[in-house]
């Protein structure tokens, strides 16, 4: 049976849980996907992920994706730039057990339409990701992204060379799929 995908901000309650699954050790799983090339992972231990990270996961831009109740990743969105209305969301299901089994695309499905929702003046959204991350580019697809873009060979990760891929999805597309 399908479980409950849900998206809410991420409560005090559940810093917790949400550092156990975002920081498991030095070379997480979820890392090798959500671009690795960046290299911008460090390990850091509670107390100074309440220092350092916390203010971050409690944004307005950040929601944890909650199924059937407990935090298991987050969404999250950021302008690329403002002043053009240009902005982007990104999607983190840590824990692997919950991948390949719709939850990503249900939960990014459910965040398009609250930033549309939330930004009347939006008319596109995009979401950036890397030609090694076939799952992610499936998910967008899946939901009704376009793809916009390739930029042949610029993410440079284990000796191999990937392209970045950009996706989008304009407000009259999206609304045609409700």
């Amino acid at each position: 049976m399908k479980k409950e995908v849900t998206l809410k901000k991420i409560s005090e309650n559940d810093f917790k849980r949400l550092h156990s699954i975002v920081y498991q050790g030095e070379s997480p799983e979820w890392k090798k996907w959500d671009g690795p090339y960046f290299d911008d992972y460090k390990f850091t231990d509670y107390e100074n992920f309440l220092k350092d990270k916390a203010d971050f996961f409690k944004s307005d831009n950040i929601k944890g994706i909650y199924i059937d109740g407990i935090l298991m990743g987050t969404v999250s969105r950021y302008w690329e730039d403002r002043k053009t209305r240009w902005l982007e969301v990104g999607i983190v299901i840590y824990d692997s057990n919950y991948w390949y089994g719709g939850y990503g695309s249900e939960a990014l499905k459910i965040w398009t339409t609250k930033t549309f929702d939330d930004f009347p003046e939006l008319e596109h959204i995009g979401l950036t990701t890397w030609s090694g991350n076939i799952s992610m580019m499936k998910s967008a697809e899946k939901i009704g992204y376009k793809l916009e873009g390739r930029i042949r060979k610029v993410r440079y990760h284990m000796n191999e060379y990937f392209d970045s891929i950009k996706y989008g999805v304009l407000r009259g597309e999206w609304e045609s799929l409700k």
